[in-house]
């Protein structure tokens, strides 16, 4: 019976580690964290925009090489 106990240590003590973890984490602040969202929104906006190019540009070619 005394597995619950330990088991239950166990989860406070990886509670209390992360709790810790997290205490060392140096989080930015509001303007960095901005531009940070910035950049990976145009960043994922440019990459699709290539990645529809490309398929088009593909999708054309495999059509012109099955209509031979």
């Amino acid at each position: 019976m005394g597995e619950a106990n330990t088991e239950k240590e166990s989860k406070t003590s990886w509670f209390e580690g992360v709790k810790t973890e997290f205490g060392k984490v140096i989080w930015p602040d509001k303007k960095s964290l901005g531009r940070q969202t910035a950049a990976v929104v145009i960043v994922s906006i440019i990459l699709g925009i290539i990645i529809a190019v490309l398929d088009t540009v593909f999708k054309y070619g495999v059509d012109a090489l099955v209509g031979l």
